[in-house]
């Protein structure tokens, strides 16, 4: 009997330091318009292919950076479907669209395969990425990154932040905020050729 008391008292404890303690992490500060984006280098998964990428790489781009809590899940696919349906005025516009979670490799690529994602997704396996965005912990007691999106302008500073998502409306809410055409402007034709040209008069 005594041992079971023992046993309930320091579950208590334990219950309790994780609800005092663990939301001073959930909620680091989020960075604010103007500030310089943190420099990250990491891997990204594109198709079935990993290979490195860097904020540095990017300069002179717009980059779309949004942080998610876990791939294939309602909220989160609603999320990456909507980015996907609306990537051809991001790639028009020649805006860079990143994912972002701390899953691993292997269901990063099972995400993209299941829903045909046609952006890249980020490996941030120990959080450090999220961390430094402020979006590290959303979830406490899972240890998920919190729903929030960067805009990161072609100077590497902070242009848009987006703390409160609605997953299935948010990409076209950037595409109207960043003025995105919503039909995307066909490639020129190319010119004629003087081979091709027809002719203009009679030859003598």
């Amino acid at each position: 009997m005594k041992m079971l008391s023992s046993l309930i008292v320091f579950a208590a404890i334990v219950i309790i330091a994780v609800v005092v303690l663990r939301p001073r992490v959930a909620r680091a500060a989020l960075l604010k318009q103007g500030q310089i984006a943190p420099g990250f280098s990491t891997q990204m998964v594109e198709g079935d292919q990993i290979s490195p990428i860097s904020l540095a790489d990017l300069r002179g781009k717009t980059v779309v950076l949004y942080f998610y809590p876990k791939d294939d899940t309602p909220g989160c696919t609603k999320e990456a479907c909507a980015f996907r349906d609306g990537f051809a005025r991001f790639q028009a516009a020649g805006l860079v669209v990143l994912g972002c979670s701390v899953q691993d490799s292997d269901a990063h690529r099972a995400f993209i395969k299941k829903y045909n994602i046609p952006f890249p997704l980020l490996l941030d396996p120990d959080k450090k990425i999220a961390t430094e965005y402020g979006a590290a912990n959303g979830i406490p007691i899972l240890g998920l990154d919190r729903r929030i999106t960067y805009v990161i302008d072609p100077e590497g500073r902070i242009e848009k932040v987006y703390p409160s998502v609605d997953p299935s409306v948010h990409a076209n809410e950037i595409l109207t905020d960043l003025k995105v055409p919503e039909h995307p402007a066909a490639p020129p034709s190319p010119a004629a050729s003087p081979s091709n040209a027809a002719p203009s008069g009679d030859v003598n």
